[in-house]
């Protein structure tokens, strides 16, 4: 049985972001993606408490914390902020540490996309770590007692991970190829999962779950079939037969979106024309700048390769600057997977100098030019943009370029919800002919879906962006009113006090640490005096007995009397006190607790001396242990730990050892640099009176595309997400006009679970030995199937009933079936024949593969025929046709074999028959 729960980017829901979906097959649990929402909304939802608000994606992320401890498996689809940025909190937070899958390029993407977006925000406000620690704390249940309960409400906040935790999380991603079955192992044994190419992001997903109880269901969402620049379309479509993928066609279950299934896209060709006519013209005619909100690690490499081609092209000479921390890093790892690229992005046209003497070059220095192995790689001169400069803030950029300086900026992120698009767009919009170009419609609540808004109702009917249409840019001449929040040294009095409390709690933490020091040594030294040799713990014991002893001799006797002076004066002279650690040694380490009378004056331990009791000393006690181990000797473990350390040292290569010093270089100079700072939250009015232009370049399927490609697939069951209403509603009305699709599809909205397959039942059986060795299997793919004909019978002494062969009818029965059939003199009896099964599904294109090998020709000529024999191989004369056969597939699925009895017929039916797998009864 399967069930399906939305968590976040349900259907029938205003709020289609993020993506995150609890998938359970059987008693697997799923996780589909784990999109984190903007943490920074224009206008956040209050009402639920007069003081502190709740947020729209709190209820999601609490379902998120509830159910991440009991996942078995996730499966990242697209390396972007709705589908995987939500994932390294939960991961180290929520303890979410079920195998996770994904492509190479989803994992590099998703991680540079949550570091970017964790920067921005912790540089710019307080994210509340502290409240969150309180959260799990109150969790914790110790001796039996639970801790106080914790009020929720008050903890809601923003679930923004740290740095080390978003490594640490994309460093267990497991990655996977395109087309790469895994099997499963563990609780998910028994399933399969194969990751197929989903267009729109490098690396991104569909993904074929294959159950063996549940059948096949396919997730695939952001769906893109188009060819572009730097990606190649969906693989859902096959572009040789014109049909749907195979592997991909008729899943037992769909999961896909509709969120554009009303959208009609413009094409290509305009879309592009409209973006760069809009940036050459605004950079040359109006001296003016062009700020291009994006985001910083999927879609912005379609943007980077359409720019620097026509920055060649143009031979323009105007900067392109990208603001983003990850930026450099960002294409450093793409350049590395230039295998996952395709579009029309190769050496020869996306190169350093943008001219074909970069294969000139290339070749020279596999000559013999240059001995640098990196520049024979594929990446060597691919996407090296030459016109492109990486800029860390908007400070930065002012360094070096004036604002009248004409420049096209590309700044993160796309949603201007916060970091250096939002700080630059405020000074941006109040320059007039300066255009604000979005490339997307940005989450519901942000400032970029804000200004689209507005450009949106400013067109006219025709010229929407859901009608195909390109579109006008707008003048935007109204005032707009800005929460900015930023990160502030701190100065004066504020600067003082500060100061003044790190002062108090270092000479505090000083203190303490000072206390444990000299607690710590004098228990080692007591440890160390009592080790010291392997038969000290004797020696020690031996001597005090004596001393002892000495007490009950004669202390008339001058042995006697010697030995007690002796002791007494040593005890005189040990350092009770230790007032200064400057005098304390081994020698005169002792127990700093004040004793009265003579320590060693009674001779017994139970009995008194004399009238006084004897006093020991009871507290601090060290234990004195011998430190050997079971072969004689204590094994140091500090010294093979500091072994190990060198050895990983020396095993480093320079380029590690290089990057670890100035790794560690970087944090100590930001350590020195960054001095004492507060968040400031300020409201800013901008007067804007810039331009503004909206041009689709998210790489999505439009309406016409998914009601086209959804039926083809044809699935048996489906499930909708992703979508507001009136785009499910669309998608399940137009599914309804089609008689050969189901009608079993489901708009679960969020939190609603949908079940599938609960009519099913199955049930546990054995099969006994004796039926096990009569059955004959066939192999069908990775599985032997035969057919089976028996009995239950359940024994007392197991729970699970058992198949056993039936036993031949006794001459009775067969008497009386005998005379119930009677039959004509001279006629033989009735027997039933065994009923047959072909198992499987016959391609046309491995039959003639196997016919090949075999030396028959085979030819396909359309329409689902293939023609083979002398016909195909256009040998022979007018026998050509009496020596072929024709294999027909037909629309329903059957096979159809159509030629004369020879030699070929034969041969090509017994080819079809081992294509099958025959199950006879």
């Amino acid at each position: 049985m399967i069930t399906f729960t939305p968590l976040s980017g349900a259907a029938h829901s205003s709020r289609t972001t993020p993506l995150a979906y609890l998938l359970q097959v059987d008693d697997v649990r799923i996780l589909l993606d784990c999109g984190s929402p903007d943490w920074s909304p224009e206008n956040p939802a209050l009402k639920s408490d007069a003081e502190e608000p709740t947020f729209h994606w709190e209820e999601y992320c609490q379902s998120l914390r509830e159910i991440a401890s009991t996942v078995d498996l996730v499966l990242l689809s697209h390396g972007d902020l709705a589908h995987c940025g939500l994932y390294a909190y939960a991961y180290s937070r929520w303890n979410l540490k079920a195998p996770t899958y994904t492509s190479l390029p989803v994992q590099a993407m998703g991680r540079i996309a949550t570091t970017e977006d964790i920067e921005g925000i912790r540089d710019e406000e307080d994210v509340g770590d502290e409240d969150e620690s309180l959260l799990q704390e109150s969790d914790v249940v110790e001796d039996g007692t639970p801790s106080p309960p914790v009020n929720r409400d008050k903890l809601k906040g923003k679930y923004v991970a740290t740095l080390n935790e978003v490594q640490e999380a994309f460093d267990s991603v497991n990655t996977l190829r395109y087309s790469q079955p895994t099997r499963l192992q563990g609780k998910c044994q028994g399933l399969t999962i194969t990751p197929f190419n989903a267009g729109h992001t490098i690396g991104g997903t569909i993904w074929k779950i294959r159950s063996p109880s549940s059948g096949t269901i396919l997730y695939a969402v952001n769906v893109n079939h188009m060819r572009e620049r730097h990606l190649d379309g969906a693989v859902l479509i096959n572009k040789s037969s014109g049909g749907v993928f195979e592997p991909l066609a008729r899943p037992d279950l769909l999961i896909t979106d509709a969120e554009r299934s009303s959208v009609i896209n413009s094409k290509q060709r305009d879309r592009d024309v409209a973006l760069i006519d809009t940036i050459t013209s605004t950079l040359s005619s109006n001296r003016s700048s062009v700020l291009i909100p994006c985001d910083s690690s999927t879609r912005i490499l379609e943007l980077l390769v359409l720019l620097d081609q026509h920055w060649k092209f143009s031979r323009l000479s105007y900067p392109i600057c990208l603001l983003s921390r990850t930026g450099n890093e960002m294409l450093t790892f793409v350049r590395s997977m230039m295998e996952w690229l395709g579009g029309t992005v190769s050496k020869e046209d996306v190169g350093e100098d943008g001219s074909n003497n970069n294969r000139s070059r290339h070749n020279q220095r596999r000559r013999g030019g240059d001995d640098d192995g990196d520049e024979d790689a594929l990446g060597a001169f691919a996407l090296r943009f030459k016109y492109l400069e990486f800029f860390p803030n908007p400070d930065s950029l002012v360094k070096r370029y004036a604002s009248s300086d004409p420049k096209l900026i590309l700044a993160v992120p796309a949603s201007l919800s916060h970091g250096p698009s939002r700080n630059l767009f405020v000074h941006f919009a109040a320059i007039p002919n300066n255009v604000v170009l979005l490339t997307s419609q940005g989450d519901e609540g942000t400032l970029s879906r804000l200004l689209f808004n507005k450009w949106n109702d400013s067109q006219r009917a025709d010229d929407k962006w859901d009608k195909g249409r390109i579109g006008r840019n707008v003048m935007l001449d109204d005032t707009l009113a800005l929460v900015m929040k930023s990160k502030v040294p701190l100065q004066g009095p504020e600067l003082d006090e500060h100061l003044q409390k790190e002062r108090a709690a270092k000479e505090k933490e000083a203190a303490h640490q000072a206390q444990l020091a000299r607690s710590q040594r004098m228990l080692e030294a007591d440890e160390d005096e009592s080790d010291s040799d392997s038969d000290s713990d004797s020696d020690d014991e031996d001597e005090v007995r004596q001393a002892l002893e000495g007490d009950n001799m004669d202390t008339d006797g001058a042995d006697g009397v010697g030995k007690k002076r002796k002791a007494d004066k040593a005890l005189d002279g040990a350092d009770w006190g230790l007032d200064g650690d400057e005098g304390l040694t081994k020698q005169l380490l002792s127990f700093d607790i004040y004793l009265k009378g003579n320590v060693s004056k009674a001779t017994s331990f139970f009995k008194n001396v004399g009238g006084q009791t004897q006093r020991f000393r009871m507290f601090p006690y060290v234990e004195k242990k011998r430190r050997v181990d079971e072969y004689g000797e204590t094994v140091d473990v500090a010294m093979w730990l500091r072994k190990s350390r060198v050895f990983d040292e020396e095993a480093e290569t320079d380029e590690t050892k290089d990057f670890k010093r100035r790794k560690q270089a970087e944090e100590e100079a930001k350590a020195i640099q960054e001095p004492p700072s507060k968040f400031v939250t300020t409201t800013v009015e901008v007067q804007m009176a810039c331009r503004l232009l909206f041009i689709d370049m998210e790489g999505l399927n439009d309406g016409r595309a998914v009601k086209t490609i959804v039926p083809q697939v044809n699935p048996r069951k489906m499930i909708i997400v992703h979508a507001p209403t009136e785009a499910a509603d669309l998608l399940i009305e137009s599914c309804a006009n089609i008689r050969a699709m189901t009608k079993d599809i489901f708009a679960p909205s969020r939190g609603e679970s949908i079940q599938i397959g609960q009519q099913t039942n199955s049930f546990s059986i054995s099969i006994s030995d004796e039926l096990l060795a009569s059955l004959k299997m066939s192999t069908f793919e990775d599985n032997e199937v035969g057919y089976v004909t028996g009995r239950v019978v359940t024994h007392a002494s197991s729970t699970i009933p058992t198949l056993e062969p039936i036993l031949d009818a006794t001459p009775v029965e067969t008497t009386v079936l005998a005379r119930s059939a009677p039959r004509m003199l001279g006629s033989r009896p009735t027997v039933n024949l065994p009923n047959s099964t072909m198992i499987g599904e016959l391609k046309l294109t491995v039959l003639k593969a196997r016919l090949a090998s075999i030396g028959v020709p085979a030819e396909l000529i359309g329409e689902g025929v293939l023609i083979c024999g002398s016909a195909a191989g256009r040998t022979g004369g007018s026998d050509a046709m009496e020596d072929s056969v024709a294999v027909r597939k037909t629309a329903s699925g059957k096979v159809e074999l159509e030629g004369g009895a020879s030699p070929v017929y034969y041969t090509v039916r017994k080819e079809i028959y081992n294509l099958h797998a025959l199950v006879a009864a």
